[in-house]
């Protein structure tokens, strides 16, 4: 079953943010993923406002995780975690 990686994101620090974007974008496509939504439009509802908002769908929730434990990613979130205040959460499509 393919699964929703789901992001919410503030951005602290644009060109270090930057850093991060290029290096997830490189392990997101090593990993299968497609961008379904990017920083676009978005209403907020509920729950805490993150103006920067990502879905990529994966092949299986297996698969998203082991992008998020690639080499790639793990290097791109150094860059995250200095730049951006963010949640994510892996789920799996119906």
């Amino acid at each position: 079953m393919s699964a929703l990686w789901i992001s919410h994101v503030t951005v602290t620090d644009p060109d270090e943010y930057a850093k991060y974007a290029a290096l997830a974008t490189q392990a997101i496509a090593e990993h299968g993923g497609v961008f379904l939504a990017r920083g676009g439009r978005y209403v907020q509802k509920e729950g805490t406002d993150r103006p920067r908002n990502v879905v990529a769908r994966f092949d299986s929730v297996e698969v998203a995780e082991a992008c998020y434990a690639s080499a790639t990613y793990q290097q791109a979130l150094s860059h995250a975690r200095k730049a951006s205040e963010r949640e994510l959460v892996i789920v799996e499509e119906l």
